[in-house]
């Protein structure tokens, strides 16, 4: 209490009597009181809940109209998966700061095999920009969210140029088992899609070198030695020439994998929000464009 009067510039007593008010016009205890401090009990947590959405919705207001003051100003808050902030977002943000180059946005990197979006629902991000896993590897619900998909990618093997495998016509999957293979952490798709592979041929499915996410990482470890992994066709189609790597010619038992922005619905979305997925789209047409091997995803 007496922590909560000082950030609130208010005296203790203020704080006391403004609980005490609550409690009694809701008919519920919002705290538990012990000589170790307070703590919210499950009334007072569903109030914190719906208090964070209601100011959340206030300062989304107050964004909205800050901007339509001054379209050039205001703030915009991303999470993203790496493999997109190695790719996509450099191109995406380049195309909105042409456009609103006063605007401070802030990025967040997300790790893919705990991405639940609890950032988008505590209000913590205005939109996220990520991959969703195909089933059965997804395993989250998106009936609170809008979507925006930009486009499919897909999953292809990768060598760097000193591997004996680089510039082969035909690679049997099977010559690989025993590669040192550089695998993404279990559960995500990329690790999935290629034991699943490997399953499907009835082959041993290889023992990882090592496990890492980490696009730059994984790259320069193929760059310098003979290790084997799979990325995004759009990781490639941006990165193999930077590192000098090639897409073996392998097709692996690959699903839709959707690229998309994902936003809360029945938000109140600043303006920023919308021209961001509006450059999202114009970005994808321009790498879809340059790669005839992928089609667009549906809206």
């Amino acid at each position: 209490m007496a922590k909560a009067a000082k950030d609130l510039r208010v005296t203790q007593p203020s704080i006391s009597k403004a609980i005490t008010d609550l409690e009694a016009a809701l008919g519920v205890r919002l705290l538990d009181r012990s000589t170790q401090g307070v703590e919210a009990t499950r009334y007072g947590h569903a109030l914190l809940a719906c208090g964070a959405a209601v100011f959340d919705e206030l300062k989304q207001g107050i964004r909205k109209i800050e901007f339509l003051s001054d379209p050039t100003v205001g703030e915009l808050r991303i999470g993203c998966l790496e493999s997109l902030s190695a790719t996509l977002l450099p191109a995406l943000l380049l195309r909105f700061a042409e456009e609103h180059p006063r605007v401070a946005v802030q990025v967040d990197d997300l790790t893919a095999p705990a991405l639940d979006f609890s950032g988008i629902r505590d209000r913590k991000y205005d939109c996220v920009l990520v991959r969703l896993n195909p089933p059965p590897a997804a395993n989250y619900f998106l009936e609170d969210l809008k979507v925006e998909r930009l486009f499919d990618d897909r999953l292809v093997i990768a060598a760097g140029h000193q591997s004996r495998w680089k510039g082969r016509r035909k690679v049997d999957l099977g010559e690989l088992c025993d590669e040192p293979w550089i695998f993404t952490p279990p559960g995500t798709w990329g690790s999935e899609c290629v034991a699943q592979a490997f399953r499907d041929r009835h082959l041993k499915v290889p023992s990882p070198s090592l496990v890492s996410l980490s696009i730059i990482l994984r790259a320069r470890l193929l760059a310098a030695g003979p290790y084997l992994t799979v990325f995004a066709d759009s990781v490639m189609q941006l990165n193999a020439a930077r590192y000098g790597l090639a897409v073996l010619p392998i097709n692996l038992p690959n699903k839709p994998w959707p690229v998309v922005i994902v936003c809360l619905k029945n938000r109140t979305v600043s303006p920023l929000v919308d021209r961001f997925i509006a450059c999202g789209r114009e970005v994808a047409n321009t790498l879809l464009a340059s790669s005839p091997g992928r089609r667009r995803a549906s809206r």
